[in-house]
């Protein structure tokens, strides 16, 4: 028996073994959670762009946590004139909300076929609403409508990362169901701040991330706290939070005086 461990010895060897291999499992679980929030901290205080392997519905660019979704194209254009839409967005309710005088410079930014500058217009006729959009297409069909008898709407044609809006040129900038979509929000809305005036102001409208009831893909909709945490990157402060809309957000901010 002399040399041979006890059964004793054994027994407790096993249990040291058991315990540093226990505690070496939580020291590696405790390493890769600080990994994880210290990753996820920097991705949702980061206003350096990330890129992920895209969702269905979004481009893989990442900004403050979210994902950007893809843009509709063109050949979508219908739907942003749909009759329906009257009725379940209420667009009138929020261009009154704007508060517009009747010599406002208003950026419609992601005017798309131009659905709210053509309603906008007849609202500001000593000024004029500056029509953007990175697609030619929706522009011309913008300029079809204009043609019917609209004649304070100017078509500009931006670019993915700039609006290309004039300096200290307008009272009001608006985004109707479009921000989500800029590939560039940072260089996009730096454009816009550029261009109002002090005091300016400028309105999102973005479908109520939420609400789940609101049918609407997850990419294409924005909570009021996403979108606050983007305006205030470029320098706009928060005013209200309009929520009489059924779907979506009214949010609006302010450019410093």
């Amino acid at each position: 028996m002399t040399g041979r461990p006890s059964l004793v010895q054994i027994n407790g060897r096993k249990l040291r073994n058991q315990m540093l291999l226990t505690l070496r499992c939580l020291v590696l679980v405790a390493v890769l959670w600080g990994l994880t929030a210290c990753g996820t901290a920097t991705l949702q205080a980061s206003t350096e762009y990330q890129t992920v392997t895209p969702s269905a519905d979004g481009i893989g660019r990442v900004y403050l946590g979210r994902e950007i979704a893809q843009t509709m194209g063109h050949q979508g254009a219908g739907w942003l004139d749909r009759p329906s839409r009257v009725l379940q967005e209420r667009p009138q309710v929020a261009i009154a909300a704007l508060d517009l005088s009747p010599t406002d410079i208003v950026a419609d930014v992601g005017v798309g076929t131009g659905y709210f500058a053509r309603r906008i217009a007849p609202l500001v006729p000593q000024g004029k609403v500056l029509a953007v959009d990175i697609q030619p297409e929706m522009l011309a069909m913008l300029q079809a409508e204009e043609a019917k008898g609209i004649e304070n709407v100017e078509p500009i044609l931006g670019q993915p990362n700039n609006p290309n809006l004039p300096p200290t040129s307008i009272d009001l900038a608006l985004m109707v169901d479009a921000y989500h979509e800029f590939a560039n929000p940072r260089e996009v809305m730096e454009g816009v701040v550029t261009a109002l005036k002090p005091g300016g102001r400028v309105v999102l409208a973005e479908y109520k991330a939420e609400n789940p009831m609101v049918m609407i893909k997850r990419l294409h909709k924005m909570s009021v706290a996403q979108v606050r945490r983007e305006m205030a990157a470029v320098g706009l402060n928060w005013v209200k939070t309009d929520d009489r809309l059924p779907e979506q957000h009214l949010l609006f901010f302010q450019k410093p005086a």
